[in-house]
């Protein structure tokens, strides 16, 4: 397989939702110098939720999100990431000591051919890799096992994973490719705390706030004292008070169809013929459409904004080959034994 391109979920998923993007990544491996901070934080769950599930140490788990964290003392946004990691992972800890299903593996990796639906024949141009959270067995049957970092869990989130074209795609092939019969998802969902650590007053805000009270005060005199910083154990408090609660976690299962199998391996044979198309003719439409999902701009807004302008690649992006969620650690990903 190896001198045919790699391709994977996240490219198949962008060219399906936008042409232009894709080929910004996967033609010309462009991607933002600044990360997305929401993508950052739901990689390191993603990370110390693997070493939980593995080992069931709480202590290493957080000691990766320490580690992971290591400058926010002088860093407000690793701060932000390090307190919110923290409390969640114990939160879940403490929601899940136990579990009704056996780990199978932890972020395993697959590779397997695309085919043509109507001939049989193997893609010339194209295999699918990818890498899943987990697979787990429950009673007779396994399940991928799926993370989500959800910042609202509302009847609205639970019914679009049905919609989910990933793990379709990755039940399909670890059935192709390891030979375990998929029967669904186990999606695990953790919900991302709204609680904001607070920064108390400076002396001037304070003086100010005093000032008003007094002026309204009939004796002319004020109590008020300042108010001061939150600290981290205080802060800390607040959010175990938060993950305590058990809506904060959510496990749906949900099934997947053969049926849907076969609409997969049609709909993903269109997506090689159209993207080898676009390659062929240097045509990647944009779609508008996708512009602003998720409440903020893709990733290529600024460049599609700016038509391309080369200074706007110079300054903010960088080129990163594809596909690096499967370059991680081998030692990292090694299945536990079937």
């Amino acid at each position: 397989m190896s001198d045919r391109s790699v391709t994977t979920y996240s490219m198949w998923s962008l060219f399906r939702n936008c042409r232009k993007a894709a080929q910004y990544r996967y033609v010309l491996d462009l991607v933002p110098i600044e990360r997305d901070r929401n993508l950052a934080f739901g990689s390191l769950v993603h990370e110390a939720l693997e070493i939980w599930h593995r080992t069931r140490d709480l202590a290493a788990t957080l000691d990766h999100v320490d580690r992971a964290c290591a400058n926010r003392a002088g860093d407000e946004e690793q701060r932000r990431t390090w307190h919110l990691a923290t409390a969640m992972l114990r939160g879940y800890a403490a929601r899940y000591p136990t579990e009704d299903f056996e780990v199978v593996a932890l972020e395993k990796t697959f590779e397997g051919e695309i085919t043509n639906p109507a001939t049989g024949a193997a893609s010339r141009s194209f295999v699918l890799a990818g890498k899943v959270d987990g697979i787990v067995r429950v009673g007779d049957e396994h399940y991928l096992l799926e993370h989500k970092t959800a910042a609202v869990l509302d009847s609205s989130y639970l019914e679009r994973l049905w919609t989910d074209f990933q793990v379709t795609l990755y039940s399909f092939y670890i059935e192709q490719t390891l030979g375990i019969s998929i029967a669904g998802v186990l999606y695990n969902v953790l919900v991302k705390a709204r609680l904001q650590q607070s920064a108390g007053e400076t002396e001037a805000e304070f003086e100010t706030r005093r000032a008003e009270l007094i002026a309204k005060s009939k004796s002319g005199k004020s109590s008020a004292q300042r108010r001061m910083p939150e600290s981290d154990e205080e802060f800390q408090r607040r959010l175990a008070e938060k993950y305590a609660d058990p809506a904060m976690f959510h496990r749906e299962r949900l099934y997947v169809s053969r049926e849907q199998f076969d609409t997969l391996r049609a709909e993903l044979w269109e997506l090689t013929q159209a993207f080898l198309d676009a390659r062929r003719r240097g045509v990647f439409y944009q779609n508008t459409s996708q512009c602003f999902q998720y409440g903020r701009p893709c990733p290529y807004f600024a460049l599609c904004r700016s038509g391309g302008n080369p200074n706007v690649i110079d300054n903010l992006y960088e080129k990163l080959p594809p596909h690096q969620e499967l370059r991680a650690d081998a030692a990292a990903a090694e299945a536990l034994p079937f």
